[in-house]
């Protein structure tokens, strides 16, 4: 599996454990999210917060927060990955002057407007696993949609050979 880790990207997640053997990523320009699968960067993606990062896109920059949404709701698959737990976000455990309760509302507004789900998971380790998860199930659903077209119109196993 091959990830595609936008440029702008702060932090990037390293995939350097041994649970992520054979994966490679790539650096390169994503138009949505920060993660996404080369040569499938139209259909997949995953945006990844710090809670700070998230308290500022439910507030001081929701309107460029919401174009991305917006964005984000044409393509197959997508998801906003936390690295810190909902809990953190209720209790108001950031340095904003955002209500918590306005914040927790925002989140189930968008989740709601534009089915992305968002993904507390608690630390940074966790949500490079969920990240790493989540594009490893939209390739393997990629590969039996593949394998299924091919084998409608007569192919053989071409599709297994569908690397990403």
């Amino acid at each position: 599996m091959k990830i595609s880790i936008d440029n702008r990207e702060q932090q990037p997640f390293g995939f350097q454990h041994d649970r992520y053997a054979g994966t490679t990523t790539e650096s390169g320009t994503l138009t949505v999210g920060d993660y996404s699968l080369v040569g499938l960067t139209d259909k997949t993606a995953v945006e990844r917060k710090s809670l700070p990062d998230l308290v500022a896109c439910l507030g001081v920059e929701r309107t460029r927060f919401e174009r991305e949404m917006q964005r984000a709701a044409a393509l197959d698959s997508f998801a906003v990955i936390i690295e810190a737990s909902f809990s953190d976000l209720a209790n108001g455990q950031y340095r904003s002057q955002l209500n918590p309760h306005s914040a927790c509302q925002s989140i189930a507004a968008f989740m709601a407007r534009y089915r992305i789900p968002f993904m507390f998971c608690g630390s940074r380790i966790a949500a490079e696993y969920v990240c790493h998860s989540f594009l490893k199930q939209f390739l393997e659903g990629a590969r039996k949609r593949w394998s299924a077209i091919v084998k409608a119109h007569g192919g053989n196993n071409a599709a297994q050979s569908l690397t990403i």
